[in-house]
């Protein structure tokens, strides 16, 4: 019983997991997309901006853009169907979720949202500024002096952080897989019991005949 009860918490940690990585994903897409739109009709343009960094700027927008609507889309879809099962007061409901056979979808929304939609919103802010003070060079290399470095800084802490999450992952696997090992093993050694306990009543009961 409490080894079902473990397996039964696992699976609700991973509903509650998946759900907590849509909704932020979710917020940050809304917040960071609007902010580019939003930049992009209020930003004055001048005649003098050369082609190549406006091709840039409008790029890099498009791309962040649409990279957090397909996360937003993503979790848009999702979510309220995790929502829905997180809210019935049932354990077993947990197998109704789709977070388990939609868990790549989850983590590329995750991944666009938090990690490659952020690298797209500091490339578009540089770009911005270089659009904003292409008549101040000053002003537009003092601001990407300040943003590459924590640009640089974000993609370290990226791939910092995914190393240490796949590494937890796997430990995680590895103790589930030992558990699972000791309760088949558990089963097997209660079935032979329970067979050997068989076999002695019925040899009990010839010899009484």
């Amino acid at each position: 019983m409490s080894n079902q009860h473990s397996v039964q918490a696992l699976s609700w940690r991973r509903l509650y997991l998946s759900r907590a990585k849509l909704k932020a994903s979710n917020r940050t897409s809304a917040l960071l997309a609007g902010f580019a739109m939003v930049a992009l009709v209020e930003i004055q343009l001048d005649e003098k901006i050369p082609d190549g960094l406006m091709i840039a700027f409008s790029v890099c927008t498009t791309m962040l853009v649409v990279v957090h609507m397909f996360a937003l889309l993503i979790s848009t879809c999702i979510l309220p169907n995790i929502e829905a099962v997180s809210n019935v007061h049932n354990v077993n409901a947990v197998h109704e979720s789709p977070h388990d056979s939609l868990h790549c979808y989850i983590e590329m929304a995750w991944g666009f949202s938090t990690i490659l939609g952020i690298i797209f919103f500091l490339l578009d802010i540089i770009l911005l500024c270089w659009v904003k003070f292409h008549n101040y060079n000053n002003a537009a290399v003092a601001s990407t002096a300040i943003a590459v470095p924590v640009l640089v800084i974000l993609c370290v802490f990226a791939v910092h952080f995914y190393r240490r999450l796949v590494a937890h992952k796997y430990e995680r696997s590895t103790r589930g897989l030992q558990e699972l090992e000791s309760m088949a093993t558990e089963l097997d050694n209660g079935g032979k019991c329970a067979a050997a306990a068989a076999v002695g009543d019925e040899s009990r009961v010839v010899q009484n005949v």
